[in-house]
């Protein structure tokens, strides 16, 4: 115990020391993720957990800590645009998945379940993530059941409104939050309640009963439910409202998608069901994520027409499902030659952190410029979650820069030092951790852990 208080006592001493220092890194080639593309070869500089220079004629300033990077790669932090990175642990176990509701729908705060202290922050961070964005699934059960509204009665905060019966089906999963990974950082949500999260498509399908066409009506039901009770609140609480089927929890989170403040994030695989997204959002006027889109190339120009960004996986090029029969690998490369903002996604399985940045050079490999693909994993995702601070390398942008040993798009390439808000993060994770304590005999000859 006194030996862990020690090194604990020990790393905040050297967290507060790194946080302070100047870093310059020297002889690296900078991939900008900017319009200026890459530099072949140039140094940049980190202070006060901001990047102060960046370019071909920078040097090291005097006093500053000097990496050199021996022609090795600089690049933005990579952030995840849709992961349950920090609010799950073991995809079985229920007790450590914080990434779904049983009870609540557009209602349900991803943020809560955040854990700083997930053992697959230390393995995303080896992989050059800096930044996730955590995005809920829709959870087991059915909607809310039906509060029996009326003057006088108190509402029940899970209930809708008027009168009675079970409720709508769950259409929405929830709220989507951004999580920075810092070693240490007790309060990493950088930002709250970025998107709605909802399923169409086939999942859509499933949870209104069976029929896409029940699914949209749920929904845009729901969307009428929200501006309703947005405008007789105060009816509401008196019980002097008609029927809604959504709680006043998920009402309350639908009211910022529908006034266009808040995005929508869908999930959706076949063109069909893409341009009944890209219909819903005119219809009812509300901003889009579209997630998924395996069959996005059939539809680019469209997509690209409607100014909807994407989030995909490049390496999806199965038919697993009907609705995704035309996958294929291209799918990345047409949709960014159409217009489309794309940005590439790794597996949700958070053991599989890295494929984001083998998606973007698989992606490369069929086809979508090598820019465009370092876009993909840094300034594209950073656009379109509205994180200005970070994502590319520029004079004020927030220091989350990686260093890598060789091309970033490689699967042989590695990182060797990474930086978030200019703190250079400990190397290590749990898998490493293991290895050190079980590798080392003790005088006994049983490992440490056996002692």
């Amino acid at each position: 115990m006194k030996r862990l208080l020690l090194a604990s006592i020990a790393a905040l001493a050297l967290t507060g020391t790194a946080s302070a220092e100047t870093v310059a890194i020297i002889n690296a080639r900078l991939e900008t993720a900017t319009s200026a593309g890459a530099v072949p070869s140039g140094a940049i500089v980190l202070k006060d957990g901001k990047i102060v220079a960046v370019g071909a004629g920078v040097s090291a300033p005097a006093g500053a800590r000097v990496i050199d990077a021996k022609g090795g790669v600089v690049m933005p932090g990579m952030i995840a645009p849709s992961s349950n990175l920090s609010v799950s642990e073991i995809e079985l176990e229920s007790s450590t998945r914080d990434d779904s509701s049983g009870r609540l729908s557009a209602g349900f705060d991803i943020s809560y379940g955040v854990n700083p202290d997930s053992a697959m922050i230390p393995l995303a961070r080896q992989t050059g993530i800096t930044r996730a964005v955590v995005t809920p699934v829709l959870g087991r059960g059915g909607g809310g059941h039906v509060h029996d509204g009326g003057a006088g009665d108190g509402h029940d905060d899970f209930a809708g409104g008027g009168g009675g019966g079970e409720g709508d089906p769950k259409m929405f999963a929830g709220q989507a939050a951004v999580v920075g990974l810092g070693a240490g950082d007790k309060d990493p949500v950088i930002k709250t309640r970025v998107a709605v999260v909802l399923d169409l498509g086939q999942a859509g399908a499933r949870n209104a009963g069976g029929s896409r066409g029940a699914a949209m009506v749920l929904v845009k039901a729901a969307f009428e439910d929200a501006r309703a009770f947005s405008r007789s609140r105060s009816a509401y609480e008196r019980g002097g409202t008609r029927e809604f089927g959504l709680s006043r929890i998920d009402l309350e989170a639908l009211i910022p998608v529908v006034e266009g403040r808040t995005p929508l994030l869908i999930r959706v695989s076949r063109a069909a069901d893409i341009r009944q997204a890209l219909k819903l959002a005119r219809d009812e006027k509300v901003k889009v994520i579209l997630e998924g889109v395996e069959e996005g190339w059939m539809v680019a120009d469209e997509i690209a027409a409607a100014g909807v960004p994407v989030l995909i996986d490049s390496q999806a090029s199965l038919p697993s499902q009907f609705e995704k029969l035309g996958s294929r690998l291209d799918n990345a490369a047409r949709l960014q030659r159409a217009g489309v903002q794309v940005a590439i996604m790794g597996s949700r399985d958070f053991n599989n952190l890295r494929q984001a940045r083998v998606n973007a050079g698989l992606a490369v490999a069929y086809g979508l410029p090598r820019e465009a693909a370092i876009a993909s994993v840094t300034s594209t995702p950073a656009r379109i979650w509205g994180q200005t601070s970070a994502g590319t390398l520029e004079v004020g942008k927030d220091a989350d820069v990686v260093l890598w040993n060789g091309d970033p798009l490689e699967t042989t390439s590695w990182p060797l030092a990474v930086f978030i808000e200019g703190v250079e993060q400990p190397n290590t994770s749990r898998a490493f951790e293991l290895r050190d304590r079980y590798a080392t005999p003790s005088t006994t000859g049983y490992p440490l852990a056996y002692q």
